[in-house]
């Protein structure tokens, strides 16, 4: 009661008060099982005063639309009703016993009477069922109590073992079908050539005999790493043994059979630091796994940072001491790893380098510099350079599109290419807008993130009009204007089961109010239809002296992209448009390592509108390819 006599109600801990934990969720939670996946689940069952039941919405739904939906009325509470109506057995329950004889089936939003099912159970000798009691007491005990000690070794039924603690992640990777990899395994090794065979002799035998040697394949595109990456995983996983195939990228971990990227595969923290560890803990699934493991291959592997190995390589020291005691002493644990890339395509990390690349940015340096060479295009592959030179990329790149045709075959394998994001954009909304079909513009909600410390400052400065205007590498735009039939590229990885992850290109089939339909371009997924929902994104780019979040479709439309976005990509046809010089390393060796024939690239140099350009700086650092 208030001073006035006025009863108070405190809804906050009437709530909490109304909450509980059963008796399976106690369990669930002593077994370390994940609650997300207990079963049977518990729910509460909804309560409420007439025409006061609970409404969900989305947050730009109309409230005619909601007030209007059919379900609006057919709670829980409300159904209970009907069914006494319905059911006589139900009109002899009150509505706390009601779960006891039916179920109620959300989907519907009706009680039903519940089935007779059965279930099956284990058959246990004694002997058994007095060893697994014995198991579970010691398992929930933490093996603390010394008197189990007394105890002889309690073996568990192999068929309650399989059932309840097989690891997922094990059984994944042993699911493959080893008569099958056996032959693919011989088909491909007879493909191998003299070096492959070479690099593949080394490994197995380093597999066989235990050694955990670590081997770095260095090679450019087009030399097979792939295919020895597939005849290594077949051999091994024929005989019953894990192969862990993972990539620096979405798009390159997808031509890897089971490939994941590297940071979900081992749990690698996404801020990383000379002292970081992979988020792996010591008797989990992923922690069993790697112990399992026979052999770890990493493509593109100098595409990471030095501390992603450092991490992984730290954790795997650990988690294998309490299987060898040596391993601590042994690079990754002592297991065999095999990693590739090509230096061409990467900046080294070299910190009097740092200051080049901003002054080739601002255009102090030119090709004078020992860093710097005049790189002459072969005339075959120059486009010369007339009044619009957007307009002239684009009829080279895409001839059919250019005369009015827009179907969307004529998309697949075609790209064009730049340096810089401001073409980019330029480019695509040249195209959009020679795309003659009806659009839908897409706006993003943007919103300062709080940081400790602000209260709020910058919220206050950075008004939405501003937020809105930011264009930035890694992020979509705040108006997205798309049209079916459009090309675009994922910005964020989605499902790698899928292949929808960072860099995966689809031409887009409709579109609706909340989610995008598309269809997957290329890959082992080409031709499915997904969808993309809206998600929360923040820039990673660390020149902005605030955080903010961005609210939208996690895509772009890729009639063209830039040079960094395209690695990974095999195209049949590119356009590279230079309307600024390169200014980092491997920049140009990217751009034309995108096409797998040399008469589908085509290089366009913007330098003076008035005259063919026919070379173009290219920024090389020799220290790179020192020790190769």
């Amino acid at each position: 009661m208030d001073e006035a006599g006025n009863e108070m109600v405190d809804e906050i801990n009437m709530y909490y008060d109304c909450r509980y934990i059963s008796a399976c969720e106690t369990a669930w939670r002593l077994f370390s099982f994940e609650v997300q996946y207990r079963t049977p689940p518990v729910e509460r069952l909804s309560f409420h005063l007439p025409d006061c039941q609970s409404v969900v919405f989305q947050d730009d739904d109309t409230i005619d639309h909601v007030l209007n939906r059919e379900t609006v009325g057919q709670s829980m509470f409300n159904a209970w009703f009907v069914a006494n109506q319905k059911f006589k057995e139900a009109s002899l329950l009150t509505y706390i016993e009601m779960p006891t004889k039916f179920v109620w089936k959300k989907d519907i939003r009706e009680w039903h009477p519940r089935k007779k099912g059965f279930s099956i159970d284990l058959v246990l000798t004694e002997e058994e069922k007095k060893n697994f009691a014995l198991f579970e007491l010691e398992n929930l005990l933490g093996h603390q109590n010394k008197s189990l000690k007394d105890y002889p070794p309690m073996p568990i039924p192999s068929t309650y073992n399989s059932r309840l603690f097989q690891n997922r992640l094990i059984f994944e990777e042993l699911a493959y079908n080893c008569e099958q990899l056996k032959e693919d395994a011989e088909v491909l090794c007879a493909k191998l050539t003299e070096e492959q065979s070479l690099i593949y002799d080394t490994v197995i035998q380093d597999i066989e005999e235990g050694k955990g040697g670590l081997f770095f394949v260095y090679g450019y595109g087009g030399t097979g790493k792939t295919f020895l990456w597939r005849a290594l995983s077949a051999a091994i996983r024929s005989k019953g043994k894990i192969v862990l195939n993972v990539a620096s990228s979405g798009i390159a971990s997808l031509l890897l059979p089971g490939g994941r990227t590297a940071h979900s595969r081992f749990a690698i923290p996404i801020a990383i630091n000379e002292d970081s560890t992979c988020n792996i803990k010591q008797g989990s699934e992923l922690a069993e796994l790697l112990i399992k493991t026979s052999l770890i291959i990493w493509d593109e592997a100098p595409m990471m940072h030095k501390h992603c190995f450092e991490a992984l390589d730290r954790t795997m020291r650990d988690l294998l001491r309490f299987v060898d005691p040596c391993s601590e002493m042994k690079t990754f644990g002592g297991k065999t790893v095999v990693s590739g890339g090509d230096f061409r395509q990467i900046l080294p990390a070299l910190q009097e380098f740092a200051d080049w690349i901003a002054n080739v940015g601002d255009g102090k340096l030119g090709g004078q510099n020992d860093g710097f060479a005049e790189v002459e295009i072969p005339k075959h592959m120059l486009l010369s350079a007339g009044a619009d030179d957007i307009k002239t990329i684009v009829q080279s790149t895409f001839p059919m599109f250019a005369n009015g045709n827009t179907d969307p075959e004529h998309l697949i394998g075609r790209a064009i290419l730049a340096s810089t994001l401001d073409v980019v954009n330029a480019v695509n909304e040249y195209m959009t807008e020679l795309h003659n079909t009806e659009s839908i513009s897409y706006f993003s909600s943007d919103a300062v993130c709080k940081a400790d410390g602000d209260n709020g400052i910058f919220g206050d400065v950075h008004t939405p009009e501003f937020l809105n205007s930011i264009r930035v590498s890694g992020l979509p735009n705040h108006a997205l204007t798309l049209k079916i039939g459009s090309p675009v590229m994922l910005m964020r990885n989605i499902d790698h089961s899928l292949g929808l992850c960072n860099g995966t290109r689809l031409i887009i089939t409709k579109l609706a109010d909340h989610v995008i339909e598309g269809e997957i371009l290329t890959g082992p997924n080409k031709g499915t239809k997904v969808l993309i929902p809206r998600m929360s994104m923040s820039p990673s780019d660390p020149r902005l002296p605030f955080k903010f979040q961005r609210r939208q479709f996690p895509i772009m439309i890729s009639y063209a992209m830039t040079i960094t976005k395209s690695q990974g990509q095999t195209l049949t046809h590119v356009g590279l448009i230079l309307k600024k010089p390169f200014f980092v390393h491997g920049q140009l060796y990217v751009a034309a390592s995108r096409v797998n024939n040399p008469d589908g690239l085509k290089i366009l140099i913007v330098k003076d509108p008035t005259s063919t350009t026919s070379s173009t700086t290219n920024v090389v650092y020799h220290e790179v390819f020192n020790n190769l």
